[in-house]
């Protein structure tokens, strides 16, 4: 069974940077052809998918957060890390990594991907 789990900090300040780490047990991010995915829902708004990076070590990002996302990857821990920069309290959401078989650029329902992390709560705040 497959497992991702979240972790970084819950409270980031205006203008730093966003670090998340995605910890993947039960399979490696290198075998097979999976999407390895970060998503986010901002409070009262659908989930917003915000790129991935395959097995293989190609990366794909939204076009609307391009500018400011950074996704790279450990091998050697089995993990997946998301950076965004100059952060705004737009970007308070929860955070999710989730794997999908193919390619998703948006998120129309859960089931488009076969596992999720719990979640972990950003708030941007001074």
């Amino acid at each position: 069974q497959v497992q991702l789990q979240e972790s970084g900090p819950g409270l980031v300040k205006p203008s730093q940077t966003l670090s998340l780490t995605c910890t993947v047990s039960g399979g490696s991010i290198t075998t097979n052809y999976y999407y390895w995915s970060w998503i986010r829902q901002p409070p009262g708004k659908g989930l917003e998918w915000m790129g991935a990076i395959t097995s293989s070590g190609s990366i794909y990002y939204s076009p609307s957060l391009k500018m400011r996302t950074s996704i790279s990857r450990d091998t050697s821990k089995n993990q997946f890390t998301l950076q965004v920069s100059s952060v705004t309290p737009e970007d308070t959401a929860v955070y999710y990594c989730a794997r999908a078989a193919t390619l998703r650029v948006r998120v129309r329902n859960r089931s488009e991907f076969e596992y999720w992390g719990q979640g972990t709560q950003v708030t941007v705040s001074s």
